[in-house]
């Protein structure tokens, strides 16, 4: 049984400590955690660790080769990170292949020990990652490292839906969180909105080669915009 979801403020949710954001691709940090990370950054401090190398989005264009693409992807993370308070020093890139990103192997237990020791180094008490729920392969396989990583270090782990709510209103049912947290987006809303905008190659505004590629759709954005940010907190992972 979960209980009625209450808004929270930064302090409850982060235990008045840096947090450590795990992003699947370049966007997916700003979309679901927007909001909080601004609050991080303008207090005990944040880091984004973008699991993908985001290059999967346009697999069409002659243009933009996955390389190029790739480039871009890292550039507007930055650019992000920095709209929300952050710098570059706050970002940490794996690279993986996007689409194809590993939950296991040696590539994964590489990004679990880095990231268990980020997490040590920074300080911080609680992880945020993408809800199991979300229909891509490489969010659910950052849900898996991070509750790896949690395991390790001891660490609370948040989950934070993307894609979940646009494509499954019940999405809530297949999650056994005992808890779920709204953060008000109000406070951080235009420096979110800032965010988004540095991330232009998922909005349209970049690649015209490729009319089958990923754009994001405008109403899911502005619901990230208006909406409270969600957080679930796993019965297994609490502490």
């Amino acid at each position: 049984m979960t209980e009625t979801a209450r808004r929270i403020g930064y302090d409850a949710l982060s235990g008045g400590a840096p947090i450590v954001v795990l992003a699947p691709h370049p966007d997916d940090e700003t979309l679901g955690c927007g909001a909080l990370l601004a609050a991080a950054f303008a207090g005990a401090g944040a880091h984004v660790v973008c699991m993908t190398d985001g290059g999967a989005s346009h697999p069409n264009s002659r243009d933009w080769p996955r390389p190029r693409l790739s480039a871009l992807r890292a550039t507007e993370l930055e650019e992000a990170v920095a709209a929300l308070g952050g710098s570059a020093a706050d970002v940490t890139r794996f690279d993986l292949p996007d689409a194809a990103m590993p939950a296991e192997g040696p590539q994964a237990e590489a990004a679990i020990a880095a990231i268990a020791d980020l997490v040590a180094r920074r300080g911080a008490r609680t992880i945020l990652a993408t809800a199991p729920t979300d229909p891509h392969c490489d969010h659910v396989a950052t849900d898996r490292i991070a509750r790896a990583v949690a395991d390790r270090c001891g660490a609370r782990l948040l989950s934070y839906p993307v894609w979940s709510a646009w494509h499954d209103p019940d999405y809530r049912s297949r999650l056994p969180h005992a808890a779920e947290y709204r953060f008000d987006v109000a406070p951080g809303r235009a420096a979110k909105a800032r965010a988004i905008a540095a991330h232009r190659s998922q909005l349209g505004q970049v690649i015209a080669d490729d009319p089958e590629g990923f754009v994001l759709p405008p109403d899911f954005v502005a619901r990230f915009l208006q909406d409270d940010e969600i957080y679930f907190e796993d019965r297994s992972c609490q502490r």
